[in-house]
């Protein structure tokens, strides 16, 4: 009887510790590391956190990696495109070379329009005159390019307005200072580049200024309309010049006319 107790209070003894071993084991280790409810966290400024953070800490590689690779939005890609090109190029030097891109326009024009009015009236290739066409396109160089771009601007700045009353002032003055003026210039350099006299040049212009002027007239009031009211100040120049190609063939064909004898 002594003995069961003895064994039964060894065991019971046993089970205590046991129990109290599980328990501390239980509060320490186990009961530490089970997470607690969700239910339990999602009210706490601490879970919170902690979801942030490991939000953070998830798509930050991510963003990292995206930074990486930039694409254009889809707003500047079109026109990038749009700018390619030999139009594009044009604009381009418009911008940052405005005189010396008129000045050779309108030299490629002239030579272009002299070589046109050579193949007209001309007979065979072999009357080709080249040095004509090189007294052209350094005209168009040197003189009507650079006065374009300054006229056109000075225009632009005393009539800064398209209205109906802005574009006619500037067809009056174009027809009245600019144009006679170009024109006495066009025909009295060329005529010393042939090695006229100044009694020569005079009766040159004498003879055809007057026509000269006549047909212009009826030619340029039209083309500057449509350039002072429709087309921006810095591409007016390139559409006076592409409506001066056929002006010009009339122009060097005048020019290239033998000169006037002064004994008449």
């Amino acid at each position: 009887m002594a003995a069961t107790l003895t064994k039964n209070g060894g065991l019971l003894i046993k089970t205590r510790r046991d129990h109290q071993s599980l328990h501390y084991l239980w509060n320490t280790r186990i009961k530490s590391s089970i997470p607690e409810p969700a239910a339990a966290r999602k009210n706490t400024g601490d879970y919170q956190l902690h979801q942030i953070k490991q939000f953070s800490r998830f798509t930050q590689p991510i963003f990292r990696k995206n930074k990486r690779i930039q694409f254009p939005p889809p707003s500047k890609v079109s026109p990038s495109s749009e700018k390619s090109g030999l139009v594009g190029w044009y604009l381009r030097m418009l911008k940052t070379r405005p005189v010396s891109t008129k000045s050779i326009t309108s030299s490629l024009i002239y030579a272009a329009a002299d070589v046109s009015s050579q193949t007209i009236v001309g007979e065979s290739i072999e009357k080709y005159n080249l040095v004509r066409t090189l007294r052209m396109a350094g005209y168009g160089l040197l003189i009507l390019g650079p006065s374009v771009h300054f006229w056109y601007n000075f225009m632009s700045r005393v009539f800064p307005k398209r209205d109906l009353l802005s574009t006619f002032k500037k067809i009056a003055l174009g027809q009245t200072v600019y144009g006679p003026s170009m024109t006495v210039i066009f025909l009295s350099v060329n005529a010393s580049f042939q090695g006229e006299s100044g009694a020569e040049i005079v009766a040159r212009l004498n003879r055809d200024l007057v026509s000269t002027m006549i047909n212009g007239v009826m030619y340029w009031p039209f083309c500057d309309f449509v350039t002072f009211k429709f087309v921006p100040v810095h591409l007016q120049p390139l559409v006076t010049n592409s409506f001066s190609y056929l002006w010009t063939v009339y122009l060097t064909y005048t020019a290239g006319l033998a000169k006037v004898s002064t004994s008449e």
